[in-house]
């Protein structure tokens, strides 16, 4: 059953207290005297049906999936529209995946890119461990780095600034209804991580009010952002541009083909989506 408030997950993450305020701006004396709280996750669990096995948070919302004989498949049609930044980018050096899910994205890109450095961050140590165990999650090694960490920290950090290609944000609490990093600081960290023409995919619900929270705080911090049409239960995939693209939609569609060659992927329908979405 849905939970029809903020979970305490999200709360965690966004580092505030009950109140919705920051922890410690409203009560800084306090906050100086007590140690920092540890974050406070749902409960992770699984489902399998027709040969798919399935994440959740404790809810009916699925926040990952992986067909079992095809571990490095991606299954579900957001996760393969996240990977939309391939018709602009064909070789890149660092993609970093903010939310881990099921460890799809960050096993695909691994696979299809073997001279990418792949990053994957993931607070909840749950969800790492169940994904080496449950969903084929490699280990780590000189190419693939999954650490265990707030995406916040992560991306705010300057070591990593103009470091990235291709950046996938995917930040779901149990609830599953809307992202947990969502301000305008936020994506101006990550337009600032990107390199000069890094892009960022994000998975977004169109049917909630998050979602025009969402792209005014992306069309504030990138130069331009697109949106693919909405799939499975509401689920919209934004491209968000350091610089604006030109978009040749001959070109786009030449290259949606060797991606569809080389991949599987139904990039053509992305081409169709961008264009339809740039009138």
């Amino acid at each position: 059953m849905l939970i029809k408030r903020k979970s305490i997950e999200a709360q965690a993450n966004r580092k505030e207290g009950p109140d919705g305020k920051a922890a410690g701006a409203a009560h800084a004396t306090k906050a100086t005297k007590t140690a920092p709280r540890k974050p406070k996750f749902a409960p992770v669990t699984l489902s399998e049906q027709d040969g798919v096995r399935f994440l959740h948070f404790g809810t009916e919302w699925v926040q990952g999936a992986m067909r079992i004989r095809k571990p490095d498949w991606l299954e579900l049609e957001y996760a393969q529209q996240l990977m939309a930044w391939m018709l602009f980018i064909d070789q890149p050096r660092h993609i970093v995946q903010l939310g881990l899910g099921t460890g799809a994205l960050t096993k695909f890109c691994y696979r299809q890119f073997p001279d990418a450095q792949v990053t994957a961050v993931e607070l909840n140590p749950s969800v790492v461990a169940i994904c080496q165990s449950m969903f084929k999650l490699p280990p780590n090694d000189e190419r693939l780095s999954v650490i265990e960490m707030d995406a916040l920290d992560y991306i705010t950090d300057p070591a990593i600034a103009g470091t990235i290609d291709a950046l996938q944000v995917d930040l779901y609490d149990a609830t599953a209804r809307g992202p947990v990093l969502d301000t305008p600081e936020f994506y101006q960290a990550c337009a600032a991580s990107l390199a000069e023409d890094g892009i960022m995919t994000v998975n977004l619900f169109g049917d909630h009010p998050s979602y025009a929270k969402n792209l005014k705080a992306m069309r504030f911090a990138f130069d331009s952002v697109l949106c693919l049409p909405e799939v499975h239960e509401g689920n919209v995939i934004a491209l968000a541009f350091k610089r604006a693209p030109a978009l040749d939609f001959a070109w786009l569609h030449e290259r949606a083909a060797e991606i569809k060659e080389t991949t599987k992927l139904p990039a053509k329908s992305w081409v169709n989506g961008l264009r339809a979405g740039a009138r």
